[in-house]
């Protein structure tokens, strides 16, 4: 019997990074090896041609975008290339990823008879800073008008966290990212390493909810740290002057992307893992569990699915967003309180491997592609 197919459909894929992404990847992976079943990854990709390859074992198709508009990479051939590639992978269900509109979208929309399951991976995407009010009403208008109808298209709906607009809807589940406890392991106690913070993710500027900025200007209110800013995008350089302009530039390292063994070395070494997010666009934030299942105390905005995954006081320090002094001080008591710092990294290990190994999160998804 030929196995079922699980067409994966994500605006992005690695080897882009980002929290979306592996989640995707993973589930992928997690499919093309359950008995019975098969995945093909229906992506976008850059240029105007359409390329197919396999990756890790799993076939990749990337579908050209003629533009990109903000983060949201877009084309008016999608609708067409969509029920093309569906129909000639043999795909029996979609499962498409948002929140970056477009791709997932369509693929609910075409996805004809074949029951298709939607994960959104965001709270409100509504950005409320200056400059940012045509963007934020075409951002309401989608939310408003589009959204709903693509969740009501769906056969069943997935929140990766209880802030996600998919969450409270009517039969939606809870699946979080997680984290490879295999690959994620205890670096030595926090309390012993050099005394730098580390922010990994996206740093665009069309991403400044990340808060990046935020974090660069509480380096000035820690004394002898460092900062290791991993990432890449077009807000590096501005990152960097915001550093020189505070004088602390000697103190801040960009180091870019990083993959692989690099990534856990960088987790691993780091005395403290921030994520500093402004918005309910954060709405769970997957270095967090990383960096937990690596023992590294972690400091979080208090927003989005944030406080879901960590427990202010017990498996890390959540502060108000946007608050450098506030943020300076939870890096602080860290970096200090070398007994706090290895408590905060061994509760925050348990709960990584507790409450997000991905084993267990992922035989969810093979259950309910299974069941549809």
């Amino acid at each position: 019997m030929n196995p079922r197919t699980v067409a994966v459909v994500t605006p992005y894929y690695p080897p882009h990074l980002g929290g979306v992404e592996q989640y995707a990847a993973r589930v992928a992976r997690a499919v093309h090896d359950a008995p019975g079943l098969d995945a093909v990854v229906l992506t976008s990709g850059p240029g105007l041609r359409t390329r197919t390859s396999v990756e890790d074992g799993v076939r990749v198709v990337r579908l050209g975008s003629w533009f990109r508009l903000s983060n949201t990479p877009l084309s008016p051939l999608w609708p067409f290339q969509l029920r093309y590639w569906l129909r000639r992978t043999g795909a029996d269900v979609v499962h498409a990823h948002g929140p970056v509109p477009g791709l997932g979208d369509i693929a609910v929309a075409v996805a004809g008879r074949r029951p298709a399951v939607f994960t959104y991976h965001a709270g409100s995407m509504l950005k409320g800073g200056p400059g940012t009010g045509a963007a934020d009403r075409l951002i309401g208008l989608y939310e408003r008008r589009v959204l709903p109808r693509v969740f009501g298209r769906a056969r069943a709906l997935v929140a990766v966290s209880p802030v996600s607009l998919a969450a409270g809807r009517p039969g939606a589940l809870e699946i979080s990212p997680g984290v490879d406890t295999g690959r994620f392991t205890p670096g030595p106690p926090p309390s012993t390493r050099p005394p730098t913070l580390l922010y990994v993710g996206r740093i665009d500027r069309s991403s400044a909810w990340k808060g990046v900025d935020v974090l660069v200007r509480s380096l000035a209110e820690v004394p002898g740290a460092r900062l290791r800013l991993v990432g890449g995008g077009d807000a590096v350089a501005d990152q960097l002057a915001l550093a020189a302009s505070l004088g602390v530039a000697d103190r801040v390292t960009a180091s870019g992307e990083l993959t692989g063994p690099d990534l856990v070395r960088a987790v691993r070494e780091a005395a403290v893992l921030v994520l500093p997010s402004l918005t309910e666009a954060e709405s769970f934030g997957m270095v967090l569990v990383e960096a937990m299942a690596c023992g590294t105390p972690v400091v979080g905005s208090r927003v989005g699915g944030i406080p879901y995954v960590v427990e202010d006081g017990r498996t890390g320090l959540l502060v108000p967003p946007g608050d450098p002094g506030a943020l300076a001080g939870a890096c602080r008591r860290l970096l200090q309180d070398g007994a706090l710092a290895d408590r905060l990294g061994e509760a925050g290990l348990r709960a990584a491997r507790e409450r997000f190994a991905w084993d267990g999160l992922l035989a969810r998804y093979v259950d309910l592609f299974r069941t549809l």
